[in-house]
């Protein structure tokens, strides 16, 4: 009786990993085109302008999308990579914005988490909703991120303004419920994650305990 429960156990995560990838693959396919349509935008006003950042944006691009189509689809992958995706994609869509807004990142021992592994685009829907929902408000806006790693631990916290007419709605939605999913399923009990959706700031803070 007890072998039968803990089969049924097993078989009922294996569908929810499943469904949970799914959701992943889903939501890859909703961002890709959005993401690209404004990058592609910004490279042509680059090129009309002759400017000398073309080619990098391009590179950047390039490097991403190698990693959303062809990297991404494995259970872990190399922190250091996953590091790198973020900081292209957190570049690339500062280039719509004005040069003067209050749009900062931090990643600290970036390029020094050799041997540490992630589960692949974790934390993207949270850093899209920033750039959706953030860079509205009437009094202070910005979006402010800071990543850091302390031997395995993984530290994520992202800040960013909110309109106050958004008050009472669901931020994130499917994005952010699908990173709840994956983080209960993926890393039990080596997780915390806090979201705070106050009156003109919304604030995600994550650790989460990484396998070697």
């Amino acid at each position: 009786m007890y072998n039968r429960t803990l089969k049924l156990k097993e078989q009922k995560m294996k569908v929810e990993i499943q469904n949970i990838n799914m959701e992943k693959d889903f939501l890859k396919a909703q961002l890709n085109p959005h993401f690209l349509f404004n990058t592609l935008n910004n490279l042509y006003g680059l090129a009309i302008k002759k400017d000398n950042q073309t080619p990098e944006v391009i590179l950047n691009l390039s490097e991403m999308m190698s990693y959303t189509l062809y990297e991404s689809n494995t259970d872990k992958v190399s922190l250091d990579k996953e590091l790198d995706f973020i900081k292209n994609y957190f570049e690339l869509e500062k280039m719509r914005y004005p040069a003067d807004n209050n749009i900062q990142i931090n990643i600290s021992n970036e390029g020094r988490n050799s041997g540490l592994y992630i589960a692949p685009l974790l934390t993207f829907s949270c850093i899209e909703n920033a750039f959706k929902y953030g860079l509205r408000s009437s009094k202070e806006q910005f979006i402010f991120l800071n990543i850091k790693t302390e031997k395995n631990i993984f530290y994520f916290q992202l800040e960013n303004d909110i309109e106050k007419i958004n008050q009472g709605i669901s931020v994130g939605g499917i994005g952010l419920e699908n990173m709840r999913k994956r983080l209960v399923l993926l890393y039990p009990d080596q997780h915390e994650l806090q979201i705070e959706n106050t009156e003109n700031r919304f604030k995600v803070t994550l650790k989460i305990v990484l396998e070697n």
